[in-house]
């Protein structure tokens, strides 16, 4: 009767165990989330590895080589892979919801619609998917700094280190935007800013654990890209300031998705229009000219910019009305899915 008598305590405290960590994160939902944002993550990941790679090969033939090639990289990300993935942000939006909301039908429809759009505009160079520009412009100013071969591979090196982190972070991006879709799709208003809060708290540890890994592997990492000391001993001066934009950059990719799915690009965009171009910018020019900080002055403009960008992402999600898109297509209502 005794060791009967000791089984309930036992499981009692397992199951105040599993609810404190339950009060810390949902994990039945973080789960769902990685295992949804995993193979994004994977594949961005190996993507981006593909030019990355050859700007590592270019950079151990000298310095002037290594930034030209972080200067190609960068003009082909902002007019390329930055352009594509602006145009395709409605569709996060519209499906999203529509798979919420039981719009099935309108999911092809909608797919379709910005596959046109896409191949149409594809020919043309967009001037605003704004924060990819922001950064690939930093590298065109370290060209007019003193010491520019160094400047420009250094920015650079940084500004890779940055684009790779943030993949992880896209993953989670676009689980936030689904999450919060299917949930506002469904009426669940709740449903969706509990998505949100847990992709936070997920985002928050990733960012963490790569940052820890920059800390304590940065050497090696430069040293992927340029076995010059004067490139290592440089990088290793913006490190601290590479960890601080990372661990904001995580939280901004999240709420941006989650804009996505609540259908918010426009308000983002004029959001990431002021802050980067408005204050980052001219920040960074001044740090890095007026002040002579340079390539650390560039950098702390950037968190200046990424800074207000994530407060004002953070106030946006706060106090706008969390609302279904109003979503066409007369086949819910024959079907009686939407009242």
């Amino acid at each position: 009767m005794s060791e009967n008598a000791t089984l309930p305590k036992a499981n009692a405290g397992g199951g105040g165990d599993n609810r404190r960590w339950n009060n810390i994160l949902d994990w039945k939902e973080a789960n769902n989330q990685i295992v949804f944002s995993l193979p994004l993550v994977l594949t961005n990941v190996a993507y981006y590895l593909i030019p990355l790679a050859s700007v590592m090969f270019a950079g151990h033939h000298g310095q002037l080589h290594l930034a030209a090639a972080n200067l190609a990289n960068s003009w082909a990300t902002v007019t390329g892979l930055a352009f594509m993935v602006g145009l395709s942000g409605a569709l996060e939006t519209l499906c999203g919801q529509g798979f919420g909301a039981k719009l099935y039908r309108m999911l092809g429809i909608y797919l379709q619609a910005c596959c046109c759009i896409s191949i149409f505009f594809s020919v043309l160079i967009s001037i605003l998917c704004l924060e990819y520009w922001a950064f690939e412009l930093l590298v065109l100013l370290a060209g007019l700094l003193p010491n520019s071969g160094i400047t420009t591979s250094v920015i650079a090196i940084c500004a890779n280190t940055e684009a790779i982190a943030f993949m992880f972070t896209i993953g989670l991006s676009a689980a936030a935007s689904t999450r919060v879709s299917n949930e506002l799709g469904a009426r669940n208003t709740d449903g969706a800013k509990h998505a949100m809060a847990v992709t936070l708290m997920l985002s928050v540890i990733l960012s963490l654990a790569v940052v820890l890994a920059l800390g304590f592997g940065h050497d090696i990492w430069s040293g992927s890209f340029s076995g010059s000391p004067e490139i290592a001993k440089q990088y290793a001066s913006m490190t601290p300031l590479l960890m601080i934009s990372i661990l904001l950059d995580s939280i901004q990719g999240v709420l941006s998705g989650v804009a996505r799915g609540c259908g918010w690009q426009q308000t983002a965009m004029y959001i990431n229009l002021a802050m980067f171009y408005l204050i980052g910018m001219p920040a960074a020019v001044a740090l890095a000219f007026s002040l002579k900080l340079y390539a650390k002055g560039l950098w702390i403009g950037l968190i200046c910019g990424l800074t207000c960008q994530t407060f004002s992402l953070v106030l946006l999600v706060h106090v706008s009305k969390w609302e279904q898109v109003e979503l066409g297509g007369s086949d819910s209502l024959d079907d009686g899915v939407i009242a």
